[in-house]
Formats: structure tokens, C-alpha cells, sequence
């Protein structure tokens, strides 16, 4: 029997979330060793309420899988890819035989030489899809070598698909869910709850976000700290924490409007799901619930809820972080503060 690791747990908000996937405002367990981003993202969720809510959606969603096969020369690979788009239909019913709820959506390919990379894009229903995506690619694959004997089998994965790793291709297609999630502050809220003002963060958006990270050489990516939020997210909700790799990835966007600040974060690729692996445990079906992402709905539905509400809850934690970081010494007072907080309880109930 597997021993279960303990990790502390807070739920903040309410978030308010608007938009054809959520009206709701909803409590946000969060599963984390950084104590300091729960109020910190609570700081966000707040100004965000006060601000109307976050309107929030997915803009596609689907999961992918790449198969490589070999050709024996360059003519034979042109031959069969000039050749595949004809068995579109063909392709569908394949994978709609062995699946009630997978469906073939679309695919792309790559050519190195006589190396050809085909990354299947599949609807999974709740699911984040992992294994559904991974059976239908098989499925397919063992179809396209049965119809072209002149092409080999090499590897079931790719790497064009891409898994747990940090890729354009990702950022560009998508993998999972390509969620936005966005709001507009006044100035008062800026002030009295973020003690900031628009034009400093979006100053600070453009050089530390995408000045900083163009300098890093980051790869499809500008901004704070989506990891955090998305790990806590993660492992409260029973997703595969080694997504945050890809999920992570995203942009920042932040200007200075006439009402006051409009702030937004694009993430294409949140790949999570409310059912599958991880999501039978006890507290995992309590989140789960809390967050009304248990309900009997279409398929695809409860999933996408999840999204908007793990896109807000990132959007929470980036506004408050970036807010700290424009005034000087903030972000480490904050935390030594709350820390010593932390140790003075822990003292208390020992010595209790």
C-alpha cells in the first residue's frame, strides 16, 4: 500500500469568476510547502472581487500524442504524407472504435530527413487524457503501418507531442487547455489593496516579464511565478504535478487603461482533468466537489470549470506578486513576517 505524503492545505478566496464555462464564486484549496503565497494570493483574489470578478475561458482544448515512423528514403515520406490527409474519416472511426469518449481532432507533422513525427490531437472528454491520448495514437499508428508497409515503427512518443517539457510547439498549438483569464482594477483598488499603482506594474510587467525573460532565453514564456500557483492547485485537486513543467509556460499581459488596470494571463497549456488517475482520494473528491466540478454535465464541462478557475487563481497570485515587487523591500518583508508568524504558532503548540 502506497504511503501518503502530507502537504499543508488552505483554501483562499472567494474567487469570482465570469464567463460560458463558470458564474461562480468558489473557495480555492491550495496544497503547498510556501506558506506566504496563500495570503498573497488571497490579496489578489480580494482586489479581484472587489473588481467585479475575473472573466475567464477556454479557448480550445485538447490533448496530444506524437508517433515516429520511418521511411526508408525522403520520396517515400513525401509519398505518405501527401497521401494521409485523404484517410481524415478513416483516421476518426479508428479511434472511435475503441473509445466512447476519446475523439480524433486534428494533426500535425514534421519531417527530419526520413524521420516522420505526426502529433495526434485528441478530445478527452474530463479527462486530462494522458493514456486515452497515448491508446488512440496506438491505435492509429497501428493502423498507418497496416495501410503503408513501407513505413517502420520507431517510437510510440516523439517528443513532438510534447510531454512534461518546456516546447514551442506547445505554446504555439496548445496542449490540454488554452485558457485566458483576465481583469480590470481601478486605481483605487490598486491603491488601497495592492498599494501599487497600474502604470508601475505594467512598467515592471515589461521589464522583468518580457525584457527579463527575453534575456533568460525563455521559451514561449513571460512571467512571475505561474508554477507556484499551479503546483498548489495541482496537487490539491489530484492532477499530475509534473505537468506544471509545460503548464507553466504563459504570458503576463498588463496595460494601462482609462478605468485603470487591465491585467491577464494566457496559459495554453493547463492539462488537467476531474476524473482519472489521483482523483478518487478523499480529499481530492472534497475539493473537487467544493469547486462544483463533480457535476453531472456534458462531457468536457466540469474539466473546463477546473481551467477558468485554476487560470484565476494563477491571475491572483501574479497580481499580488507583481504588485509587492514595485515597492522596494515588500515581497521579503512580507515573507519574513509571515514566517516568524508561522514559527511563533508552532512554538505555541508545542508548548501547549
Amino acid at each position: 500500500m502506497p504511503v501518503h505524503a502530507a502537504v499543508p492545505m488552505q483554501s483562499i478566496g472567494p474567487l469570482k469568476l465570469l464567463g460560458p464555462h463558470i458564474e461562480d464564486e468558489v473557495m480555492v484549496p491550495m496544497a503547498t510547502y510556501e506558506s506566504p503565497l496563500w495570503p498573497s494570493t488571497n490579496r489578489g483574489a480580494k482586489a479581484c472581487r472587489l473588481a467585479g470578478g475575473i472573466k475567464a475561458v477556454v479557448l480550445q482544448d485538447k490533448m496530444t500524442r506524437s508517433v515516429l515512423i520511418e521511411a526508408k528514403d525522403i520520396f517515400t515520406a513525401q509519398a505518405f504524407l501527401h497521401d494521409l490527409p485523404n484517410h481524415l474519416e478513416t483516421l476518426k472511426r479508428v479511434v472511435r472504435s475503441h473509445s466512447r469518449f476519446t475523439h480524433f481532432l486534428n494533426y500535425h507533422t514534421q519531417t527530419v530527413g526520413n524521420l516522420i513525427y505526426i502529433r495526434f490531437e485528441f478530445s478527452t472528454g474530463d479527462a486530462s487524457g494522458h493514456n486515452m491520448a497515448t491508446a488512440a495514437a496506438e491505435h492509429l499508428l497501428n493502423w498507418i503501418l497496416n495501410h503503408y508497409v513501407e513505413l517502420k515503427y520507431l517510437s510510440i512518443s516523439g517528443n513532438y507531442c510534447s510531454d512534461k517539457k518546456a516546447t514551442a510547439v506547445n505554446g504555439i498549438l496548445g496542449r490540454g487547455k488554452y485558457t485566458v483569464a483576465e481583469v480590470i482594477l481601478s486605481r483605487e483598488i490598486c491603491q488601497d489593496v495592492l498599494k501599487t499603482t497600474p502604470e508601475k506594474i505594467v512598467e515592471l510587467n515589461i521589464k522583468k516579464n518580457l525584457i527579463g525573460t527575453l534575456v533568460a532565453g525563455g521559451l514561449r514564456s513571460a512571467n512571475a511565478h505561474f508554477a507556484n500557483m499551479l503546483l498548489a492547485f495541482y496537487l490539491a485537486t489530484g492532477q499530475d504535478a509534473a505537468n506544471i513543467v509545460e503548464g507553466s509556460q504563459g504570458i503576463t499581459h498588463a496595460e494601462v487603461r482609462p478605468e485603470g488596470l487591465y491585467f491577464s494571463v494566457t496559459l495554453p497549456n493547463l492539462i488537467m482533468g476531474t476524473i482519472g488517475n489521483g482523483k478518487d482520494l478523499p480529499f481530492v473528491q472534497e475539493n473537487l466537489q467544493a469547486l462544483g466540478c463533480l457535476a453531472p454535465r456534458d462531457p468536457g464541462k466540469n474539466a473546463k470549470r477546473l481551467a477558468c478557475i485554476m487560470a484565476g487563481t494563477i491571475l491572483c497570485g501574479e497580481l499580488s506578486l507583481m504588485a509587492a515587487q514595485t515597492n522596494p523591500g515588500e515581497l521579503m518583508r512580507t515573507h519574513v513576517a509571515l514566517e516568524r508568524n508561522k514559527q511563533a504558532h508552532t512554538a505555541e503548540a508545542v508548548d501547549g
